[in-house]
């Protein structure tokens, strides 16, 4: 199989985990909402556009080597959720038409991408986060006519780039991130992500959001849920 037809592979699996998702995506189900949310949206967006794929090759055999997914760093200077390795998003604004509207937007200040070349291919169930007041709608898309990214707002991201979804499934890049605060407890998937000689921790509701998305395809590939990997929490 060429890698041009495991990539339209991807994204027939892509159309129909969202033409599906009410049934099949249910990873975030019975979590608890905090009353008068503000909805919110990220973009996961997949496509061909790596110049320096994966070497692992993915069990599954839509995964190609070149198959990508878009992520940012954020800042480490804001308020919140600063270095953390988030998805393009963020609140919805009024002068949002629609939960993809905002998504696109997002996507466009924060990476400079061309919403025009992205085919949106449909909406996952929302996830409610609590802790910050959220309802966020997973807006899945898929690049039509791939266009240059790069930080826009250095205040707002440090670093944006595109990973070989074949690294995020490669078991050696996985592990679980333990966060202690309060006499509590939490843990979660984590994946190991590197570019430009950085490298790079995806942990938190983006790192939840991933492993769910890959769980529901299929594609996961056996990790090791017992090894911890080392991280410094945020603090605040």
């Amino acid at each position: 199989m060429s890698a041009g037809q495991r990539a339209l592979n991807a994204r027939d699996a892509l159309i129909a985990l969202v033409n599906n998702a009410e049934h099949s995506f249910d990873a975030f189900e019975g979590m608890p909402a905090a009353a008068a949310s503000r909805k919110a949206a990220v973009l996961i967006l997949f496509g061909v556009l790596d110049s320096l794929p994966s070497r692992h090759d993915a069990q599954d055999a839509a995964v190609s080597q070149d198959l990508d997914v878009l992520l940012l760093a954020r800042a480490s200077t804001l308020r919140s959720h600063a270095g953390q390795v988030a998805f393009p998003g963020g609140r919805v604004d009024p002068e949002d038409d629609s939960v993809v509207a905002a998504a696109l937007r997002e996507a466009r200040e924060e990476t400079g991408l061309d919403p025009a070349g992205v085919e949106v291919l449909g909406e996952l169930p929302e996830v409610p986060l609590a802790f910050s007041r959220h309802m966020v709608t997973p807006v899945i898309g898929w690049w039509r006519h791939p266009t240059a990214v790069g930080v826009v707002d250095e205040a707002e991201s440090s670093h944006v780039f595109r990973v070989p979804v074949a690294d995020l499934l490669n078991p050696a890049n996985r592990g679980t991130t333990v966060l202690r605060r309060d006499g509590h407890e939490w843990r979660g998937p984590g994946f190991i992500t590197r570019h430009a000689g950085d490298e790079h921790l995806v942990w938190g509701f983006t790192a939840m959001l991933l492993d769910a998305v890959f769980e529901s395809l299929g594609w996961t590939e056996q990790w090791d849920a017992a090894r911890v990997l080392p991280f410094e929490p945020p603090v605040g």
